[in-house]
């Protein structure tokens, strides 16, 4: 058993940066018709590649030794020029603009001499993050959009003056918009409302983009409750008491109470709607050309409804242009709504025909104009939306048949549903990089098995253009290390296909019974299991390398599948796609009879610490051993926006029902808890209401809690601990003795 530890310890180092030209970061130039990226190679020799996707030409961006030399005799250094690094680079015909150490040059191409720059000439380009909040928040602007007013809050009330006036004391800002052409006809502060207070007062103001409207909140502010936890080894001789507000499923959240404040009014209207009581004031969409009219989005507490909610203006009424009930749950951060104000337009995300897909929808009538996406297969992310071209680019997986259906590939697509053109038709997991014009892009593909490949194509048909680096893990591999196995078995239907990986020891024997480790995250949120090439050493081949084959499945309850499938969830966390989990591995066993399925452990960290645990509190006969790090073993003591999202809202008895607090009596097989003494995610005391409901049970198991450690799985000794656990329980040998100097 030393020897397998060192063993392990040799091959982490061995492994080490053995993969090279694994991905390209493509650096566009100022242009937007060319750039450079970067190859690490081996012995950490970077390498810099200059690319004119229109010339079909790839070339070094420069004589890399030359350049090292010029450099050096201007700063005074000895440069290697097989380790030039450089964070930011310009190339011209035969000329370079680049920065080392966050020093500028500018470099002659032809010559090879080097001067230094004040500032670098090059720009760089924003990644941009396509979803937007549908919350507005209280970031805003004051002046009106034709910058002729000014609204302001002060003693918690509304007031509206003529912008140019003597400001006041207290004033808050206001969004802005587009301009318009009223005018001041006084120079008087008007105050529109008298019973906003500091307890309760209004805020969140909006002007509307022809400037005759205000749109704000009497806002009834809740303070969250605060969670507790000692730093038992900060300085001096005390422990120390933090805190920090938290929110738990059930908690009570700030309301806003809708008015409207017309310009040249004395007073504020009260629109006709329901009062906001689930997060923040809500961003407006302003009707195009119209601004009587304005929606806004709502998501109901319980996350089973979400409405599109038109307002007049000039009434204070309200409709629902938009209406999508479930009776499970709707996944609110994967709402996703574009509009389209030029065509009075709303594109929309929805799972309503049981798969994730984007529909156009009537901005003005609220009726779905058309699918824009169908088909058993989801809709992952949205990249952009072309309003002038009406195509949307997106991220999809499952629609190749006979491939891993979590695998990502991109897409473009007409709002009409038609026309739809796939850029990414390798098989494998994709990860697309676009130019800044959008006309060329990046791809890198691969899988758990095959190291990536990285191709450019041309955007307009996405026709490849070049291969531009193929990774070499040839001396990876020749350190005897394994490639990881995707492996999938039918779940508990019989039917719906449950996939994962395997990973087993360099030295693997199938002669020899392994025990098996599952890492397991059941967490509704996502699915976990890796997809893309891993080329290097993991957790899981570490432990592994043990004398363990060790897995991670994604069970049903999970994201990216049907929606169906998620639903597994719904109120249900306890289940974590477990009946799935336990038939995959039967089924590997059934493949390969080294697999033992007597001796099955499981570990797992936060949602997966939660997992860990319930795997031997409700399924003991088949899970053995646990290491359950830093866990939300109760689903009323982790915070709000997770928990409602899949238990449900209100908190009723499912929640004590499937805690593992309510259910640590049932425990069965060998148990270790890990906590961070200062986790600010999962509260610690989340862990210690378990160890008081296993002492109460007379229970064994075993506790480290980790001083000063965060939310974590506990570090670098958290982790030995887990492997020494796992030794001992499932392999039946006692772990080095490290006191005595055996490792």
């Amino acid at each position: 058993m030393l020897e397998r530890y060192r063993h392990a310890k040799a091959m982490e180092e061995a492994t080490r940066n053995t993969v090279f030209r694994a991905g390209v970061q493509p650096h566009w130039q100022a242009d937007g018709s060319s750039f450079w990226y970067r190859n690490v190679l081996k012995d950490s020799v970077l390498e810099y590649i200059y690319v004119q996707p229109f010339a079909k030409k790839k070339q070094a961006a420069f004589d890399h030794m030359k350049l090292a030399e010029a450099l050096g005799r201007v700063t005074g250094r000895t440069l290697d020029g097989r380790r030039l690094r450089i964070s930011r680079m310009e190339l011209g015909k035969s000329s370079v603009a680049l920065e080392i150490d966050s020093a500028c040059y500018r470099c002659d191409l032809g010559k090879y001499t080097c001067a230094v720059a004040d500032s670098f000439p090059g720009r760089r380009y924003p990644r941009g993050n396509f979803r937007r909040s549908r919350w507005q928040g209280f970031s805003t602007d004051r002046i009106s959009p034709d910058k002729k007013w000014t609204a302001f809050i002060r003693d918690g009330n509304v007031f509206i003056r003529p912008a140019g006036s003597d400001a006041s004391d207290g004033e808050h800002a206001v969004i802005a918009s587009a301009p318009d052409n009223n005018s001041a006809t006084n120079t008087a502060a008007v105050q529109y409302t008298h019973n906003g207070t500091k307890e309760k007062p209004y805020g969140a103001l909006a002007w509307s983009p022809d400037s005759r409207y205000v749109v704000g909140y009497h806002i009834n502010p809740v303070e969250d409750s605060s969670v507790f936890y000692i730093l038992t080894s900060a300085s001096g001789t005390r422990g120390q008491l933090r805190s920090h507000p938290y929110k738990q499923p059930g908690d009570p959240f700030t309301t806003y109470e809708m008015h409207i404040f017309p310009v040249g009014a004395t007073g504020a209207v009260k629109v006709n709607t329901e009062i906001i009581d689930f997060f923040d004031a809500p961003r407006l969409h302003w009707r195009a050309g119209d601004s009587r009219y304005f929606t806004y989005e709502k998501v109901d507490r319980g996350h089973q409804r979400f409405r599109i909610i038109e307002v007049d203006t000039e009434t204070a009424t309200s409709k629902t242009l938009l209406d999508e009930r479930t009776e499970t749950f709707i996944y609110e951060s994967r709402i996703f709504t574009e509009y389209l104000p030029e065509t009075n337009e709303i594109l929309w995300s929805s799972e309503k025909d049981g798969w994730r897909h984007l529909y156009l929808v009537d901005g003005i009538t609220g009726k779905v104009k058309n699918p824009v996406t169908s088909g058993p297969w989801v809709v992952r992310q949205i990249d952009s939306v072309d309003k002038k071209k009406r195509e949307v680019w997106f991220r999809a997986s499952g629609m190749h048949a006979g491939e891993d259906p979590y695998f990502v590939h991109y897409y473009r697509i007409g709002l009409d549903g038609k026309g739809l053109v796939e850029l990414t038709p390798a098989k494998g997991h994709h990860t697309v990089t676009f130019s800044p014009d959008k006309e060329y892009y990046t791809d890198t593909y691969s899988q758990v098995d095959i190291p990536p490949v990285t191709a450019l194509h041309r955007t307009q048909d996405g026709k490849k253009i070049m291969e531009l680096e193929k990774a070499d893990a040839s001396a990876f591999f020749a350190t005897g290390m394994r490639p990881v196995e995707s492996f999938v078995a039918k779940g508990r239907d019989g039917k719906t296909d449950i996939w994962g990986v395997v990973c087993r020891p360099s030295d693997f024997d199938p002669a020899k019974k392994y025990p098996v480790i599952e890492n397991i995250y059941a967490g509704p949120q996502d699915a976990f299991v890796p997809k893309s090439f891993m080329g290097s050493f993991s957790e899981m081949q570490s432990m592994a390398e043990l004398g363990f084959i060790v897995v991670q499945i994604d069970g049903m309850g999970t994201a990216n599948r049907s929606k169906a499938f998620h639903d597994v969830c719904w109120k249900n966390l306890a289940d974590a796609g477990f009946p799935d989990r336990i038939l995959w591995i039967k089924a590997l066993a059934a493949k390969y009879p080294y697999i033992d399925t007597a001796r099955v452990g499981l570990y797992g960290t936060s949602a997966g610490g939660q997992n860990a645990l319930g795997g031997l509190l409700f399924h003991p006969d088949f899970y053995k051993a646990a290491v359950a790090s830093c866990g939300c073993h109760d689903n009323r003591v982790d915070k709000q926006w997770w928990n409602e999202q899949w238990m449900g809202y209100p908190v009723g008895r499912h929640y004590e029902e499937q805690s593992n607090v309510t259910n640590a009596g049932k425990l069965r097989g060998h148990l270790l808890l890990i906590v961070g003494e200062s986790d600010t995610n999962v509260p610690p005391e989340s862990t210690y209401r378990v160890i008081n409901a296993l002492i109460k049970a007379e229970k064994s198991f075993d506790f480290l809690p980790v001083p000063g450690m965060g939310h974590s799985d506990g570090g670098p000794y958290g982790r030995i601990k887990k492997r020494d656990f796992f030794v001992k329980h499932l392999l039946g040998v006692d772990p080095p003795q490290r006191n005595a100097g055996e490792l």
